[in-house]
């Protein structure tokens, strides 16, 4: 009697075909580097190696971002990072009190950061944009052809 090829779907279902964990075990084992306390990049060059501790910056591959940022919105990203980060940082060491003082001091650059750059360039959240009024849709946008017209 001839069998029948099996199906893909049946194939998959042979014990040797998939992998299986076995019913007590680890698939990995986690490590994260414990951040002990010392000298922070600011902000800016936070921002741009990734993290705001030097003794977390691993470069993959050995490569460096040594990139500067430019422009109105890198002043608001770069402290919008560093008030993240640190609040991270906190939540693991809530008893670092000059860590507190830097997150405190970060938050307050970043809300004038942010305050001047919506003075300038418009609203960054819609529930920043109303002056009496729904104005968020109103404002043009920086890829609007409109706004973007070469003058000739």
């Amino acid at each position: 009697m001839q069998s029948t090829p099996k199906s893909t779907l049946e194939k998959a279902h042979e014990p040797c075909a998939v992998g299986a964990l076995p019913d007590v075990g680890y698939l990995a084992n986690t490590y994260v580097p414990y951040q002990m306390p010392c000298r922070q990049y600011n902000a800016d060059e936070g921002h741009i190696r990734g993290t705001l501790f030097p003794g977390l910056d691993l470069p993959f591959q050995n490569r460096i971002n040594t990139q500067t940022l430019n422009g109105p919105m890198s002043e608001v990203m770069a402290l919008g990072f560093a008030v993240h980060e640190l609040g991270l940082y906190l939540d693991i060491h809530p008893n670092d009190n000059e860590a507190l003082e830097l997150f405190n001091t970060y938050v307050k650059l970043m809300k004038i950061a942010r305050e001047k750059y919506e003075a300038t360039h418009g609203s960054l959240t819609m529930a920043t944009a109303t002056d009496g009024e729904y104005t968020w849709a109103k404002t043009p946008w920086p890829w609007d052809p409109a706004q973007n017209k070469m003058e000739g």
